[in-house]
């Protein structure tokens, strides 16, 4: 998975009159969990740009000016109510010996025979939330839907991997096909069963004939 180095300044002072000069100063306060102890920090709001405003799942590379750096992933984020600029940021230590939780982005591959048919696409989860080891965290979940004919579904449990946990049912649907008023019968696959069993039932009628 990709990183975002992510560049801050270790806070001396937590209060509120110091955390409130910081976000005057276009600056967000961050916590890093996970270690012996939080370690509170800030970091320029438009650091986070290709960390929050992207579809994407990254891991984030902490750089702070006292040379310190850790691995981390984004836990927990806080917007203005009114301005919706980030107001605090929760990360968590990563460790490579201990799993983690993330919420991975479901990719759609392919084209359905279902959705040409006129059938109704329904991308039911768009994210996943797995656990596992940070080095085998995955950058997206791809789903091939070359397949997903009217009625279709793809589920959880055909997405399971020895490399992660899908923290979800494995009867969750992802994504799946519906009928439309506009649809069509989507017989082709029951066409090519009709025509494979059609010289077994003429070599049947043969036989009978000559008995």
């Amino acid at each position: 998975m990709k990183s975002i180095t992510i560049k801050g300044s270790q806070r001396e002072s937590v209060g509120k009159v110091a955390t409130k000069a910081l976000r005057n100063a276009g600056k967000v306060p961050c916590v890093l969990y996970g270690g012996d102890k939080p370690i509170h920090f800030s970091v320029e709001e438009f650091s986070f740009r290709d960390l929050v405003y992207t579809p994407n799942a990254h891991t984030a590379v902490i750089e702070l000016e006292n040379g310190q750096t850790f691995e981390a992933v984004l836990q927990d984020i806080q917007f203005h109510p009114v301005t919706d600029s980030i107001y605090h940021v929760d990360f968590y230590q990563l460790f490579k010996d201990k799993p983690v939780t993330m919420d991975i982005p479901v990719i759609l591959e392919g084209n359905s025979p279902g959705v040409r048919n006129g059938g109704r696409l329904l991308f039911r989860k768009r994210k996943l939330t797995i656990k596992a080891l940070p080095d085998l965290l995955p950058d997206s979940i791809t789903v091939n839907i070359s397949k997903l004919r009217i009625g279709g579904t793809i589920s959880v449990e055909s997405l399971l991997s020895e490399d992660y946990s899908i923290l979800h049912p494995d009867n969750t649907s992802v994504v799946q096909v519906k009928a439309s008023r506009t649809s069509v019968a989507d017989d082709s696959e029951d066409e090519e069963e009709e025509g494979a069993e059609a010289p077994a039932a003429e070599a049947t009628e043969a036989a009978e004939a000559t008995e």
